[in-house]
């Protein structure tokens, strides 16, 4: 009988339950490196350092007064985050959950902020008809 990862029980032998006291908590699936151990610091986070860097340049967008353009932006940055996510074995701290949710979370957030943006008024680049409709059934 081979080692279980859960933990030994109170009669020496190994059992599937959770150990009483945890002693470490695990590494989200893929949160290994994503560059060499002997890397920078840097090097070894650049999934997660891509998509702050192009969410901050979204931001930046957006405060010199080009709302849609640095909107679409961020949510394009999240978009890439869940792509990275999902092609890359290890993205470092970019992994926060379980792959699946990671998955959902940044691509749902990321594609919701992209529509929001191109739904926008004044001038929407996306008209939706049937929102027009909800909109002013709620307004009446």
């Amino acid at each position: 009988m081979g080692k279980s990862p859960m933990g030994k029980s109170p009669m020496g032998k190994f059992s599937r339950r959770p150990p009483k006291l945890t002693r470490d908590t695990a590494r989200p699936e893929g949160g290994g490196r994503a560059a060499p151990g002997d890397a920078p610091a840097p090097a070894r986070q650049w999934p997660l350092l891509a998509v702050l860097g192009t969410t901050g340049l979204g931001l930046l967008i957006v405060a010199f007064d080009a709302f849609r353009v640095g909107t679409l932006v961020v949510g394009l940055a999240l978009i890439g985050g869940a792509a990275l996510r999902w092609a890359l074995p290890s993205v470092g701290m970019l992994a926060v959950r379980s792959r699946f949710t990671d998955l959902f979370t940044y691509g749902g957030l990321g594609l919701a902020i992209v529509l929001l943006a191109l739904m926008a008024q004044p001038h929407p680049w996306l008209k939706i008809p049937f929102l027009d409709e909800v909109l002013h059934f709620t307004v009446r």
